[in-house]
C-alpha cells in the first residue's frame, strides 16, 4: 500500500490481486497529483504574467511555442498507459479469465435492500433456477422439480475459505445493483435477467462489509451485506448448518401447529334433531 492510499485511508487488501489493483490506484494519484500541482502553478504564472496592468495592450498572436501541446501529448500517452496496460488487462483478469477448477462457487442475488447467497449442495452442482420460481419460501429461484437443486445452500451472509479460489455470479431481482467487495478489491453490477461473474483468492481471516455500488431506490445506503473469510474446517461446518432448498420447502408445506389451549376442530356435522311426538 502507498503513501498516498493509506493518506486517502483506502481499506485493508484482502485477496492475491487486490495489491495489483492498490499498486494502479497509487500511480493514478501521483499522476493526478503531478497534474493538478502542475496545472495550477502554471495557471497561477499566467495570472500575474500576463494580467491587465502588466500587458495594457492586448496581443492576438497567442502562444507562439509548442510546449503546452507537448504536454498534452505526454498526458495522454501516460493515460493510455495506465487503461491499456494495467486497467483493462487486470479487469480481464477478474472478469473474462474465470478458472474452471473453483474452489468455491456461489451466487450473490440482489435485490432491494438486501442480497441472498445461493451455495451447489454436496452433490457441486446448482439447481436450475428461474426468475419465475422466485419466492418467500425460495428466494434463490431454484425449479422446485429439479433434484440437484434439493440440497442448494441459502444464506444471508458470504463465506469464503481462506486462500481458496472463489468464484461470485452476481445476479439481480428487480433492478440494477452493484456487488462492491471492497477488501477483495472486485465489484461487478447485478442485472437482472443476466449472470455476471467476478473472482478473487481472499488472504485476510476475519468480516468485511459488502456495498451496493450503484443508486438503487432510496434506502441504497442501507443495503450492505457481510463477507466472513475462515478456514476450510470453519467453512465446511458453516455450509452445513444452512438452510438448503430442500428443507425450506418442507417447512413451507408442513401446516403450523395449533397453539396451546386452543379449541380443537368443530364437528360440522348439526346435531339430529330429536323425533317429533
Amino acid at each position: 500500500m502507498g503513501i498516498l492510499n493509506k493518506l486517502f485511508g483506502i481499506t485493508e487488501c484482502g485477496s492475491v490481486h487486490g495489491e495489483l489493483v492498490d499498486n494502479m490506484l497509487e500511480l493514478v494519484h501521483w499522476f493526478m497529483l503531478i497534474l493538478g500541482v502542475g496545472w495550477t502553478i502554471f495557471m497561477v504564472y499566467v495570472l500575474l504574467r500576463y494580467n491587465k496592468r502588466r500587458n495594457p495592450k492586448a496581443s492576438y498572436a497567442g502562444v507562439q511555442g509548442h510546449a503546452t501541446s507537448h504536454i498534452e501529448i505526454g498526458v495522454i500517452i501516460v493515460e493510455l498507459i495506465l487503461l491499456l496496460g494495467f486497467a483493462f488487462p487486470l479487469w480481464a483478469q477478474r472478469v473474462d479469465d474465470i478458472p474452471p477448477d473453483a474452489d468455491v462457487q456461489v451466487r450473490a442475488i440482489a435485490q432491494q435492500y438486501s442480497w441472498t447467497f445461493h451455495y451447489p449442495g454436496a452433490d457441486g452442482r446448482f439447481g436450475n433456477t428461474s426468475p419465475f420460481f422466485y419466492s418467500g419460501n425460495n428466494p434463490v429461484g431454484v425449479d422446485p422439480n429439479d433434484p440437484n437443486g434439493k440440497d442448494d445452500v441459502v444464506a444471508s451472509e458470504l463465506y469464503a475459505p481462506l486462500g481458496k479460489k472463489v468464484v461470485v455470479g452476481v445476479t439481480s431481482k428487480d433492478v440494477i445493483h452493484n456487488f462492491c467487495l471492497i477488501r477483495a478489491r472486485v465489484t461487478t453490477d447485478a442485472n437482472p435477467g443476466s449472470m455476471n461473474r467476478v473472482w478473487f483468492i481472499p488472504t485476510l481471516l476475519g468480516k468485511s462489509e459488502i456495498l451496493c455500488g450503484q443508486l438503487c431506490g432510496p434506502n441504497h445506503g442501507t443495503m450492505k451485506g457481510e463477507m466472513t473469510v475462515v478456514n476450510d474446517t470453519e467453512f465446511i461446518a458453516w455450509l452445513k448448518e444452512q438452510n438448503t432448498v430442500g428443507a425450506m420447502a418442507a417447512a413451507a408445506a408442513t401446516p403450523a401447529p395449533a397453539p396451546a389451549g386452543s379449541p380443537g376442530p368443530t364437528n360440522s356435522v348439526p346435531p339430529a334433531e330429536p323425533p317429533v311426538k
